[in-house]
Parts: structure tokens; sequence; C-alpha cells
């Protein structure tokens, strides 16, 4: 499964095409930048009695897209009762 979405992404946004982005700002990663745009920033997961509800296949992944190593921040918010 992570290989055919990793293949997925790679045809929808191909590393080895031009993007405006990388004409204005020489960083060479605008492919990151659309790649993220199509996935989103965030997540919203029920969970119940503490567990997550997930399906039976599903898990939750991180992906960074970018082009080099950057430090990130996760930010977890719980909300309910």
């Amino acid at each position: 499964m992570l290989r055919d979405l990793t293949d997925a992404i790679e045809r929808l946004a191909p590393r080895d095409i031009h993007y405006a982005h990388d004409a204005r700002w020489g960083d060479l990663n605008g492919y990151s930048h659309v790649r993220a745009s199509m996935l989103g920033p965030s997540l919203v997961v029920p969970f119940s009695d503490g567990k997550l509800l997930l399906g039976t296949w599903q898990q939750i992944v991180l992906i960074d897209f970018d082009n080099r190593p950057r430090k990130r921040e996760i930010i977890l918010r719980v909300m309910g009762d």
C-alpha cells in the first residue's frame, strides 16, 4: 500500500517537472508544496474510551515531502467531553 501511495503521488506531482515556485525561490521544492497542498496539513480522528476509532486497515502516517531535512513540530489537540 505504501508503495502504491508513493507512486500515485509521484504521478500527480512529479519531482522532475518545472514549478513556478522553483523559479521564484530557487529551492527546487515546488513539488513538495503541491504534494502537501493535496493532502492538507491536518487530520481529525474520532476516539472513544481512550482509543482511536480507526478502521481495521487504517493507520495514521506522517509524510514530509520536502527535499531536505527540516525541524518539524507536531501538535496534538484533544477535544471532547
